[in-house]
């Protein structure tokens, strides 16, 4: 039996024993969905902590945010999103169907993409997949008189290319963007050239592939898009880089945000059986170039998706650290203030695989900081939100619709500073006109003499 067939057993088998086996909630939940349910009917909202500064959407969704002008126009964006609008309650709202549907299904006739491998400072190798094509309904200009914008999709830190992400990919494609999945190293047949695989939350690696989509494209807008546990890479690379990170708005789709807790307190058994085998299966064709790093009998014996993590990233034959210290480096929120770029994270009151948000989601941050936006809606399960065929999922809308106001919002602030500069230097009698044109020096004017974009190779 291949592989991907065994993983397909288990989890085929799974979610065969959902109506006979009660679940524990990640994260210290305690509490059964029928119990959650009634703090909601009680509290009036999926979470008692997020009613402050909650602002109704359509469907039964919340946003909470910080006040501010952007948030008001994300606000406006989304009231009138179609996509938010509620429909009828159907079998696929259950939130392990949901979540279930969009791991398990196959993904059908995916989007023709076009792989290129680009080789990093270490020698090691990460993969960029191109969408090129379908797009069979007809491509819609997204900004008028400009270069289309490049969406950058981040999969989950499992590598499991979903069909949420690319139908997410299709409907952008069609919408106007050119999008491109990031693979890290050893994922989805990136080939693992050097014995160093990519922690949890470290974004070097993101760092160098986005430099070099500057490079390629660099005067088309960047945003950038994050499924479930791949968001805490996006989070990571949008802390540390704060405003230098090239990204003009992002999204995270059912983000893991308390990262540690959520590996300490493990998942409902046939979720943290699933991911597990995924990871044993894939790391499995490079157990003979590991065997040099790490405990390879202990990794594969592994338990648990902590004792997995563990084993691979701390417990290193070469250079060994405790739990403690590889989460002050990984933790996607340890550099969160610096962030300088509207994130959005879509998130599901009945998540089965984060737990409820009230344990999960940790409310200062989308009330403190400007650049956080919440929305939380009460359906949707893990990264599914999906609808009746062949409708995509409606979070694929709302991102995209989140971004075409974005754009329009940072569109009239440069127009408005435009007026504000003019009027200021026809007051002051003075033609200035030189200094406050100028324009943007490309960001690949010295990329040559950092990175040998030679070694970038093109399948």
């Amino acid at each position: 039996m291949p592989p991907w067939a065994a993983a397909l057993a288990l989890l085929l088998a799974a979610l065969a024993l959902l109506l006979l086996r009660p679940w524990k909630r990640a994260v210290g939940a305690r509490t059964s969905v029928r119990d959650h349910e009634e703090q909601e009917v009680a509290s009036g909202g999926p979470a008692d902590q997020f009613s402050d500064r909650r602002e109704a959407l359509p469907g039964g969704c919340s946003l909470i945010c910080k006040p501010s002008a952007l948030a008001q126009c994300l606000l406006r964006a989304l009231r009138r999103s179609a996509a938010l609008e509620p429909s009828p309650r159907s079998w696929l709202s259950g939130p392990h169907l949901q979540t279930f549907c969009h791991f398990i299904l196959p993904v059908g006739p995916g989007p023709e993409l076009a792989r290129e491998y680009l080789q990093l400072a270490d020698d090691g190798l990460v993969a960029l997949d191109w969408v090129i094509g379908p797009c069979a309904r007809g491509r819609r200009v997204t900004n008028p008189g400009s270069l289309p914008p490049v969406l950058l999709v981040i999969p989950n830190a499992w590598g499991r290319l979903t069909r949420n992400v690319l139908g997410l990919c299709l409907l952008a494609l069609e919408r106007g963007y050119y999008p491109v999945i990031f693979h890290r190293r050893g994922h989805h047949g990136c080939p693992l050239v050097s014995p160093r695989l990519q922690p949890f939350g470290d974004p070097s690696d993101l760092k160098e592939a986005v430099t070099y989509i500057r490079f390629r494209h660099p005067a088309a807008p960047l945003f950038a898009v994050s499924e479930g546990s791949g968001s805490a890479l996006l989070l990571s690379y949008l802390g540390e880089c704060g405003s230098s990170s090239y990204v003009t708005g992002a999204a995270c789709i059912s983000p893991v945000l308390r990262c540690r807790e959520w590996f300490e307190a493990g998942l409902p058994w046939p979720y943290e059986r699933g991911f597990l085998l995924h990871q044993k299966i894939s790391l499995s064709r490079y157990a003979s170039a590991l065997e040099d790093t790490v405990d390879t009998g202990k990794l594969f014996r592994s338990g648990s998706l902590r004792e997995f993590e563990e084993t691979l990233f701390c417990h290193t034959k070469s250079c060994p650290i405790s739990w403690d210290t590889y989460w002050d480096l990984n933790d996607p929120l340890r550099d969160v203030d610096e962030a300088a770029v509207p994130v959005l994270c879509i998130c599901s009151a009945d998540d089965p695989v984060c737990g409820p948000p009230e344990h999960t989601l940790p409310a200062e941050l989308f009330h403190s900081n400007p650049y956080f936006f919440l929305l939380l809606s009460h359906h949707g399960g893990h990264c599914g939100f999906l609808r009746p065929e062949p409708l995509p999922a409606w979070s694929h809308e709302v991102i995209l619709e989140s971004f075409r106001a974005l754009t329009e919002f940072f569109r009239m602030e440069e127009r408005m500073k435009g007026l504000s500069r003019r009027r200021t230097s026809f007051l002051g009698g003075r033609r200035r006109w030189g200094g406050l044109q100028k324009r943007e020096v490309s960001p690949s004017s010295n990329l040559e003499e950092i990175f040998n974009w030679k070694r970038s190779y093109t399948r």
